[in-house]
């Protein structure tokens, strides 16, 4: 071989080399994906979270991890998913609390630090009533026993929700609006779970929380379900009645959506839709959903999109009914 031979030889594998790691590159998924879950254990975000990532393995052939980043009524977990590299290695697990951040730090002043624009909707897993629910020790069986006793001591009442502004605080808001004259006081902690334990051990009274997150503990008798938010009754709280069958204009859904960071390449975003829209549709996820006493309230991504916008703006009115708090 001479010299010239072995150069071209030598280029020619420089550049085949030199290729095959951009190839490898451009493979996705080629590692684990994490799912970073904006809520502490045992709220609804948690429970539909894990099996869908369980389902999205099957799917992508990679493991999928759940990586809880909770505080501030899921806006430090919003904060963490929309800085993550925008590559489909990092996606966000959240509920409704997203779509009302920044209108709060509007209301303060505050330039905001995530808006609905910093993120790519790929899908809504699940779409649940809250219910109005007391804790066993109170006497209430009805709401209008509830709402007779709060007009009647105004400031009695403490109820708990996953944070300020946050998903199960905003129902609070609806019902306080729609009923009018309501005045309780507001228990935030870090999460639907520890919401529901405070209702739990009577640290509040009340609390308005999904179905599925508390079915366990309305059957069990240790709390009691006076109301829902859906359109129609509870398949599994069939004896419950619907704020709008009780005459109020009070209609409220938790959902639960998965986004990827604004910039993931095109390529990635139509892959993740396709592959959610297999494990949310799955066997093996609808069985979880459905053992959680859940509706279907699958959205695929073009649907979720729409659906964000409208609630997106019911998010911001029901933040400024609530006004400044801290």
């Amino acid at each position: 071989m001479d010299r010239r031979s072995f150069i071209a030889g030598g280029g020619a594998s420089t550049i085949a080399f030199a290729a095959r790691p951009a190839f490898a590159q451009d493979a996705y998924p080629s590692h684990p994906i994490t799912i970073i879950n904006a809520f502490p254990p045992g709220g609804v975000n948690d429970l539909v979270t894990r099996p869908l990532a369980t389902a999205l393995e099957g799917v992508l052939k990679q493991p999928v991890v759940v990586e809880t980043k909770a505080g501030a009524a899921g806006a430090v977990g919003a904060q963490v998913g929309a800085t993550a590299k925008p590559d489909g290695y990092t996606l966000l697990s959240h509920n409704n609390g997203i779509s009302g951040y920044a209108e709060v730090d509007r209301l303060f002043g505050r330039q905001p630090k995530t808006t609905r624009e910093d993120f790519i909707g790929l899908a809504r897993l699940v779409a649940d009533p809250c219910a109005v629910l007391v804790n066993d020790q109170q006497p209430y069986k009805t709401l209008k026993e509830l709402v007779d006793d709060v007009k009647a001591k105004p400031d009695a009442i403490v109820y708990s929700s996953g944070g300020l502004y946050g998903a199960s605080h905003l129902p609070v808001a609806l019902l306080e609006k729609s009923v009018g004259g309501l005045k309780m006081r507001h228990l935030p902690t870090n999460g639907g779970g520890p919401a529901i334990t405070a209702c739990l051990g009577n640290n509040a009274q009340l609390t308005c929380q999904t179905v599925s997150a508390t079915i366990q503990h309305i059957k069990s008798g240790k709390l009691r379900a006076l109301a829902t938010f859906g359109a129609q009754r509870s398949k599994v709280l069939p004896d419950v009645p619907t704020l709008k069958e009780l005459g109020y204009n009070a209609e409220y859904y938790l959902w639960v959506g998965i986004f990827t960071p604004k910039g993931t390449p095109a390529t990635v975003v139509t892959l993740l839709n396709s592959a959610i829209n297999k494990a949310a549709n799955s066997d093996q996820f609808k069985a979880v959903v459905a053992g959680l006493g859940q509706d279907p309230g699958y959205l695929d991504a073009a649907a979720f999109t729409k659906f964000w916008e409208a609630d997106g703006k019911i998010a911001d009115e029901l933040v400024r009914s609530i006004g400044k708090q801290s």
